[in-house]
């Protein structure tokens, strides 16, 4: 909580200080066209990587798989689209940060390591099957799981 709170704290003075250091020495009207083409530009590339994520979802899970990771970099790339919104270039930053593909993944990761997306860390992102054994799915080391087993049925509606 203490962490959050000087974040509301802190952001806003770095804010307000940027803009004045580099309005005093651009000019207002050069401040307020960089804040503006930043926001645009942003919102652009938000979008663009936006569409660009979904893809990969879709991909993925029309595969079978779970798109773990595409999910995380979905929400990544809604929080860089709500910093690039916000007047100011210490955003800005934080969001274009989060909008460059290596640096969005380097910090994913870092984030999964240090069990921060627990649920993502521990779990197999998909199952992989023996083709010898129709027994069920089996886990990255090989063994054997009862989760997950299909069993295929009919029914027939009778009037």
């Amino acid at each position: 909580m203490k962490r959050l709170f000087l974040i509301f704290l802190l952001v806003p003075l770095i804010e307000i200080y940027l803009l004045i250091k580099i309005g005093n020495m651009a000019g207002a009207g050069t401040t307020i066209f960089f804040v503006v083409f930043t926001a645009v530009l942003g919102a652009f590339l938000v979008r663009t990587q936006g569409f660009s994520t979904l893809a990969r979802v879709q991909m993925q899970l029309a595969r079978g798989q779970i798109p773990a990771l595409e999910i995380v970099e979905g929400l990544c790339l809604f929080i860089a689209g709500v910093l690039l919104l916000t007047p100011g270039f210490f955003t800005d930053t934080i969001g274009f940060i989060l909008l460059t593909p290596p640096l969005r993944r380097f910090i994913i990761h870092s984030m999964i390591n240090r069990g921060l997306f627990r649920a993502f860390a521990g779990a197999p992102i998909q199952p992989e099957y023996d083709s010898n054994d129709h027994g069920g799915p089996q886990n990255r080391q090989g063994n054997k799981s009862n989760r997950g087993k299909v069993i295929d049925v009919d029914y027939r509606k009778i009037d």
